[in-house]
Protein backbone atom coordinates (compact mmCIF):
# COMPACT_ATOMS: atom_id res chain seq x y z
CA UNK A 1 0.00 0.00 0.00
CA UNK A 2 1.62 3.36 -0.31
CA UNK A 3 2.35 5.27 2.05
CA UNK A 4 1.34 8.20 0.84
CA UNK A 5 -1.66 7.12 -0.85
CA UNK A 6 -3.26 5.68 2.86
CA UNK A 7 -3.16 8.63 4.55
CA UNK A 8 -6.67 10.27 4.70
CA UNK A 9 -6.78 13.99 4.07
CA UNK A 10 -8.42 16.62 6.72
CA UNK A 11 -10.87 18.50 5.62
CA UNK A 12 -10.80 21.78 7.70
CA UNK A 13 -13.63 24.09 8.87
CA UNK A 14 -14.61 25.98 6.00
CA UNK A 15 -13.98 24.17 3.10
CA UNK A 16 -16.56 22.08 1.27
CA UNK A 17 -15.53 19.31 -1.03
CA UNK A 18 -18.11 17.59 -3.36
CA UNK A 19 -17.71 15.04 -6.42
CA UNK A 20 -19.35 14.74 -9.92
CA UNK A 21 -18.38 11.55 -11.24
CA UNK A 22 -14.65 11.82 -11.53
CA UNK A 23 -14.45 15.60 -10.97
CA UNK A 24 -13.57 16.85 -7.45
CA UNK A 25 -14.47 20.61 -6.47
CA UNK A 26 -12.93 22.33 -3.54
CA UNK A 27 -14.17 25.26 -2.13
CA UNK A 28 -12.72 27.58 0.89
CA UNK A 29 -11.83 30.90 2.02
CA UNK A 30 -9.33 31.31 -0.87
CA UNK A 31 -11.35 30.60 -3.99
CA UNK A 32 -12.39 27.15 -5.20
CA UNK A 33 -10.51 24.65 -6.94
CA UNK A 34 -11.88 22.20 -9.37
CA UNK A 35 -9.92 18.96 -11.51
CA UNK A 36 -10.37 15.78 -12.71
CA UNK A 37 -9.05 12.52 -11.66
CA UNK A 38 -8.51 9.04 -13.32
CA UNK A 39 -11.93 6.77 -13.08
CA UNK A 40 -9.95 3.85 -11.77
CA UNK A 41 -8.93 5.66 -8.36
CA UNK A 42 -11.95 5.35 -5.88
CA UNK A 43 -12.56 8.93 -3.77
CA UNK A 44 -14.47 8.97 -0.76
CA UNK A 45 -15.57 12.13 0.83
CA UNK A 46 -16.61 11.34 4.51
CA UNK A 47 -17.67 14.10 6.90
CA UNK A 48 -14.52 15.33 7.64
CA UNK A 49 -11.81 13.60 5.64
CA UNK A 50 -11.24 12.10 2.27
CA UNK A 51 -9.91 8.75 1.53
CA UNK A 52 -8.48 7.71 -1.73
CA UNK A 53 -8.07 3.63 -2.39
CA UNK A 54 -7.55 2.00 -5.47
CA UNK A 55 -8.72 -1.48 -6.92
CA UNK A 56 -5.51 -3.34 -7.72
CA UNK A 57 -1.58 -3.66 -7.08
CA UNK A 58 -1.40 -2.91 -10.09
CA UNK A 59 1.94 -0.85 -11.45
CA UNK A 60 -0.07 1.98 -12.69
CA UNK A 61 -2.74 2.12 -10.13
CA UNK A 62 0.22 2.09 -6.98
CA UNK A 63 1.00 5.49 -9.61
CA UNK A 64 -2.39 7.20 -9.66
CA UNK A 65 -2.77 6.25 -5.74
CA UNK A 66 -0.39 8.62 -4.35
CA UNK A 67 -0.70 11.50 -7.06
CA UNK A 68 -4.49 11.67 -6.78
CA UNK A 69 -4.16 11.53 -2.86
CA UNK A 70 -1.06 14.66 -2.92
CA UNK A 71 -3.44 16.65 -5.89
CA UNK A 72 -6.06 16.61 -3.63
CA UNK A 73 -4.42 17.95 -0.72
CA UNK A 74 -2.68 20.18 -2.49
CA UNK A 75 -6.09 21.22 -3.20
CA UNK A 76 -7.53 21.54 -0.18
CA UNK A 77 -4.30 23.18 0.93
CA UNK A 78 -4.35 25.83 -1.56
CA UNK A 79 -7.72 27.31 -0.99
CA UNK A 80 -7.54 27.55 2.94
CA UNK A 81 -3.52 28.87 3.11
CA UNK A 82 -2.08 29.31 -0.53
CA UNK A 83 0.68 29.04 -2.35
CA UNK A 84 3.79 31.33 -2.65
CA UNK A 85 7.25 30.66 -4.09
CA UNK A 86 10.15 33.36 -3.30
CA UNK A 87 12.73 34.26 -6.14
CA UNK A 88 15.64 36.74 -5.92
CA UNK A 89 17.65 38.54 -8.38
CA UNK A 90 21.59 38.41 -8.25
CA UNK A 91 23.35 40.56 -10.31
CA UNK A 92 24.39 44.54 -10.69
CA UNK A 93 21.11 46.37 -11.99
CA UNK A 94 19.27 43.76 -11.99
CA UNK A 95 15.83 44.75 -10.76
CA UNK A 96 12.16 43.81 -10.95
CA UNK A 97 8.81 46.25 -10.52
CA UNK A 98 5.24 45.76 -10.76
CA UNK A 99 3.68 48.28 -12.85
CA UNK A 100 -0.29 47.27 -12.73
CA UNK A 101 -0.73 43.87 -12.44
CA UNK A 102 2.52 43.47 -15.18
CA UNK A 103 5.53 41.86 -13.38
CA UNK A 104 8.81 44.53 -15.34
CA UNK A 105 12.44 42.80 -14.83
CA UNK A 106 15.79 44.35 -15.70
CA UNK A 107 18.11 41.40 -16.05
CA UNK A 108 20.63 42.80 -18.78
CA UNK A 109 18.66 42.56 -22.12
CA UNK A 110 18.35 45.59 -23.81
CA UNK A 111 14.53 46.34 -23.21
CA UNK A 112 12.72 45.46 -19.49
CA UNK A 113 11.11 42.16 -20.09
CA UNK A 114 6.91 42.32 -18.78
CA UNK A 115 5.21 39.05 -17.70
CA UNK A 116 1.77 38.77 -16.28
CA UNK A 117 0.27 35.98 -14.21
CA UNK A 118 -2.16 34.19 -15.44
CA UNK A 119 -5.45 34.05 -13.58
CA UNK A 120 -5.88 33.48 -9.15
CA UNK A 121 -1.94 34.55 -9.69
CA UNK A 122 -0.71 37.37 -7.49
CA UNK A 123 3.10 39.06 -7.84
CA UNK A 124 4.50 40.92 -5.68
CA UNK A 125 7.60 42.81 -5.54
CA UNK A 126 8.71 43.73 -1.42
CA UNK A 127 12.39 44.64 -2.70
CA UNK A 128 13.43 45.33 -6.27
CA UNK A 129 15.66 42.19 -6.00
CA UNK A 130 12.75 40.14 -4.67
CA UNK A 131 9.28 38.74 -6.21
CA UNK A 132 6.56 36.92 -4.41
CA UNK A 133 4.64 34.82 -6.70
CA UNK A 134 1.44 34.04 -4.76
CA UNK A 135 -2.18 31.53 -5.94
CA UNK A 136 -4.27 28.70 -4.71
CA UNK A 137 -3.39 26.44 -7.34
CA UNK A 138 0.17 25.15 -6.46
CA UNK A 139 0.84 24.01 -10.57
CA UNK A 140 0.32 27.16 -11.38
CA UNK A 141 2.53 28.85 -8.85
CA UNK A 142 5.38 26.51 -9.72
CA UNK A 143 4.84 27.12 -13.36
CA UNK A 144 5.17 31.11 -13.25
CA UNK A 145 7.85 31.10 -10.95
CA UNK A 146 9.47 28.72 -13.42
CA UNK A 147 8.86 30.71 -15.69
CA UNK A 148 10.18 34.03 -14.37
CA UNK A 149 13.65 32.08 -13.78
CA UNK A 150 13.91 30.92 -17.39
CA UNK A 151 13.99 34.74 -18.33
CA UNK A 152 17.64 34.75 -16.97
CA UNK A 153 18.32 31.32 -15.17
CA UNK A 154 21.76 31.64 -12.70
CA UNK A 155 24.90 31.34 -14.98
CA UNK A 156 27.41 28.66 -13.11
CA UNK A 157 30.69 31.73 -13.11
CA UNK A 158 29.44 34.54 -11.18
CA UNK A 159 26.19 32.88 -9.69
CA UNK A 160 24.14 36.30 -11.90
CA UNK A 161 20.72 35.26 -13.00
CA UNK A 162 17.27 35.39 -10.90
CA UNK A 163 17.52 32.32 -8.70
CA UNK A 164 14.91 30.61 -6.24
CA UNK A 165 15.27 31.86 -2.46
CA UNK A 166 17.81 29.47 -0.79
CA UNK A 167 18.33 28.15 -3.98
CA UNK A 168 22.56 27.11 -3.93
CA UNK A 169 23.93 27.92 -7.68
CA UNK A 170 26.93 25.46 -8.17
CA UNK A 171 29.82 27.33 -9.29
CA UNK A 172 32.75 26.58 -11.66
CA UNK A 173 36.02 27.81 -11.82
CA UNK A 174 36.85 30.38 -14.68
CA UNK A 175 39.44 29.61 -17.39
CA UNK A 176 43.37 29.83 -15.60
CA UNK A 177 45.84 31.58 -16.99
CA UNK A 178 47.83 29.83 -19.81
CA UNK A 179 52.12 29.70 -19.24
CA UNK A 180 53.83 29.13 -21.74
Amino acid sequence: MSRIGKMPIAIPAGVNVSMDGNTVKVKGPKGQLEREFHPDIAINIESDKIVVTRPTDNKDHRALHGLTRTLLNNMVTGVTKGFEKRLELVGVGYRAAKQGNKLVLNVGYSQPVEMEPGDGLSVEVPAPTKITVMGIDKEKVGAFAANIRAVREPEPYKGKGIRYEGERVQRKAGKAGVKK
